[in-house]
């Protein structure tokens, strides 16, 4: 049992009455405890498999790589174990659980953890819940033609002029008069001729009507005086009145029926134009297919296909809530197994580092003279080397790695621990419990470690979730360069790598960010919440 002195008690209860640090321990504790049980949260492997009267736990696969030396070989089943095919490697499990010769006899059984998915599992396009049907988009379309006329009215060039007369063509109405085809207002009949006489002309908007009744809009750009009088001046012709109802859609099942239809004039199309419609929405399935455009009577329709295409990475869905990265693997499977890691590897290197800069930092301090200042000269030099060109050197001559990448960064941050332990050690090794401890023959191991030390671990405890969540951010910034963990190692700064590179993909910076953010702010609180307990002058306060 762990007895506490008056002191430690007195700063645990300060402790505790921080809400704000304390609840942030908890939390943080069950982060950790959540993703030291990813695998049981999130696995390709299930939890149990019965098969003709045999019980078998693959999911214990899943440790071998954590406890080799208690779990190796179990969990581990050939594919000839389920299918009798010969194949020693081991098995898909989803695949396993499709097949006939397993699924068909009803003792079968497998039993998936909550999130089928494992951290490096690419999933498959199929087995996304994604709508694969093609939705047929009916929108009204305004007709437009371009006229080029000179000065005597006539047609120079015409464009499209089949949108308001279908049995006239672009070519059967050139150096026709415009009056032909249409009755010309005063007013425009005014404003060409005043563009012709190259006179300034603001922009012109006006409706004109045709013999048969028909109306369109006209409109002419401002223009304004120019060297030479114009040769042509160009007219706009817009549906009149504009396009606003009639549209609608038609949804293309799978099995190329219509499963929804809210276009009104589909029955008004001929067979042909509806065969041409519905192939061109099954050819949509395959590749992109160009707008069309349908006329019907004296209405003309834009028609677009539009179908739901999978490409990696792809937005949240039912099954995958925070979607899917660019490897196609789940997001949310990648952070919970990238929280692991980064805990630990922040808890062992902060482990490390302290222990490290304390035996350093002590024996400078208890000893000083030479001892001290030769380590310091030391401690300057090494200070020195460039840490990110190591971690390039390191990782190119022997590969990037967990052990790797913690013991790089570990030769290195021990340095500001040391400062401090120094300090205290100079501080109180002339203090009186030491010279008392010297006097009754103390041996000089225990004096630093038993007397001087604990007096001496207040900056230490204060300092740990602050260094904590520095090497959390310290890896995650690694990863994000390409520089820390080897892939496909699940990491939040590698998702963060993945939405550099794919801007339009908001959830692979989301997600991790927020994750980011939730272990670094609950380290801050806990370190504040430390820091005001071991603050002998929490609870004073000037007048």
């Amino acid at each position: 049992m762990i007895r506490l002195n008056p002191i430690n008690r007195q700063r645990l209860r300060r402790f505790t009455q921080i809400k704000r640090a304390s609840i942030s321990l908890g939390c943080l504790l069950a982060l950790y405890l959540l993703g030291l049980f990813a695998e049981l949260i999130c696995n390709a492997n299930p939890y149990y498999v019965r098969h003709e009267g045999q019980s078998y736990f693959p999911i214990l696969a899943s440790y071998n790589d954590h406890i080799p030396f208690l779990t190796s070989y179990l969990g581990i089943y050939p594919e000839d174990t389920f299918l009798h095919n010969g194949i020693a490697t081991p098995p898909n499990y989803k695949w396993l659980d499709r097949q006939p010769t397993f699924a068909e006899q009803p003792d079968n059984y497998m039993v998936f953890p909550p999130i089928p998915f494992g951290p490096n599992e690419t999933i498959t396009i199929d087995s996304l819940d994604v709508p694969n049907d093609i939705t047929v988009i009916f929108t009204p379309h305004a007709r437009v033609s371009t006229l080029d006329l000179r000065p005597d009215l006539s047609i120079q060039q015409a464009t499209n002029f089949s949108a308001f007369s279908p049995a006239t063509s672009d070519q059967a109405v050139k150096d026709a008069s415009l009056e032909t085809f249409w009755l010309i207002s005063t007013e425009l009949r005014e404003n060409i001729a005043q563009r012709f006489a190259n006179r300034p002309a603001a922009a012109f908007t006006g409706q004109l009507q045709s013999p048969s009744g028909q109306t369109a809009q006209v409109s002419m750009r401002a223009s304004t005086p120019s060297r030479r009088p114009p040769q042509k001046i160009r007219l706009r012709f817009t549906e009149w009145p504009p396009a606003e109802a009639g549209g609608g859609q038609l949804i293309v099942a799978a099995d190329f029926h219509i499963r929804s239809n809210t276009f009104a004039f589909w029955e008004q199309l001929t067979d042909a134009e509806r065969a041409t419609l519905l192939t061109l929405a099954k050819t949509r399935r395959q590749r992109g297919v160009e707008d069309q455009t349908l006329t019907l009577g004296a209405q003309t329709f834009r028609v677009r296909f539009d179908k739901v295409d999978i490409r990696y990475p792809f937005r949240p869905i039912p099954g995958h809530l925070m979607g899917i990265d660019n490897a196609g693997r789940d997001v949310w499977v990648r952070i919970l197994y990238a929280l692991r890691i980064s805990l630990n590897f922040g808890f062992i290197l902060v482990a490390v580092t302290f222990a490290l800069g304390i035996v350093i930092g002590a024996l400078q301090g208890y000893f000083g003279g030479f001892a001290d200042i030769g380590t310091q000269r030391f401690i300057e030099i090494w200070s020195a080397l460039p840490f990110l060109y190591v971690i390039i050197l390191m990782g190119s001559v022997f590969g990037r790695s967990f052990t790797l990448l913690l013991c790089i960064y570990g030769i290195f941050n021990w340095i500001g621990i040391s400062y401090y332990m120094r300090a205290e050690f100079l501080k109180l090794r002339q203090a009186a419990f030491v010279e008392a401890a010297k006097c009754l023959g103390v041996a000089t191991r225990k004096v630093i470690f038993r007397h001087i030390l604990p007096n001496a671990l207040v900056p230490i405890i204060t300092f740990f979730p602050f260094s904590l969540v520095g090497a959390i951010g310290v890896l995650s910034a690694l990863d994000y360069l390409g520089f820390g963990l080897p892939p496909p190692t699940p990491s939040w700064g590698e998702l963060l790598s993945q939405a550099h590179s794919h801007t339009e993909a908001w959830y692979l910076i989301l997600y991790p960010f927020l994750a980011l953010f939730v272990v670094i702010l609950l380290g801050v609180f806990i370190g504040e919440g430390i820091r005001s307990a071991f603050d002998p002058k929490s609870t004073t306060r000037l007048e």
